[in-house]
């Protein structure tokens, strides 16, 4: 009989209005405007704490550029919805036809983020949203944010190479690269800088090796200057 009541208790409560949802507490939402947020969650004038969370959170996972969510309730009327939002990985031109510049994600899908909301996101400028230039800098921002942050720009180039360009300077990569490959351009680009020496282009395109070239290297066959 207890086991009953308990099993009724949230129906029973969502119909006494001191339940009825007043406010609404967003966690980890930066990109995404809050509005958005709260209108995926599709609450009616008279929804209430004890309505089904997991289907809110459901809901709120549906939206674009939402990786995770998860709503909890703060009595007597207040739900909490904790976001982990997609992480940008560049900016890249629109759709044909569009102006500006959108972000994208490590696929080169487009997110639904506003490159000068809060003061706009600090992300490299994609000449293509390419999911192999794309992938290689969502690479790179999770292995070495320093230097993801330096870069300003991404480039494919022929033979499965990613042009990043950092001031002045490029770092050659293979489309394929892996962690290993980030960290060897780190420790080489750390290594000359601690002796002093300059460079154009640090080439890691070679299994095991980085090549440092002082110069830029001619343009040749359409690579674009690589």
């Amino acid at each position: 009989m207890l086991g009953s009541f308990w099993l009724a208790a949230p129906v029973v409560l969502q119909r006494l209005a001191i339940f009825r949802v007043r406010q609404v507490e967003l966690v980890g939402v930066r990109n995404l405007t809050p509005d958005a947020v709260i209108a995926a969650l599709r609450l009616g004038p008279r929804a209430s704490v004890f309505s089904d969370t997991r289907l809110l959170a459901d809901r709120v996972r549906g939206l674009a550029g939402v990786a995770d969510a998860r709503v909890m309730r703060r009595l007597p009327a207040m739900l909490t919805v904790e976001v982990r939002e997609v992480e940008p990985a560049a900016l890249a031109p629109g759709p044909r036809g569009s102006r500006g510049l959108v972000v994208v994600d490590a696929t080169g899908r487009p997110l639904p983020f506003d490159p000068a909301r809060g003061g706009g996101l600090d992300l490299p400028i994609a000449a293509s949203a390419d999911s192999g230039v794309t992938a290689v800098l969502a690479l790179i921002q999770s292995v070495d944010p320093g230097l993801f942050q330096a870069i300003t720009g991404a480039r494919t180039i022929r033979r499965g190479g990613v042009v990043l360009e950092i001031g002045s300077r490029r770092v050659v990569v293979g489309r394929d690269a892996g962690p290993e490959v980030i960290r060897a351009v780190v420790l080489v680009a750390q290594d000359l800088a601690a002796k002093g020496q300059s460079y154009a282009e640090l080439d890691a395109r070679f299994a095991g090796q980085v090549v440092v070239r002082r110069k830029p290297t001619a343009s040749k066959g359409g690579e674009g200057g690589a």
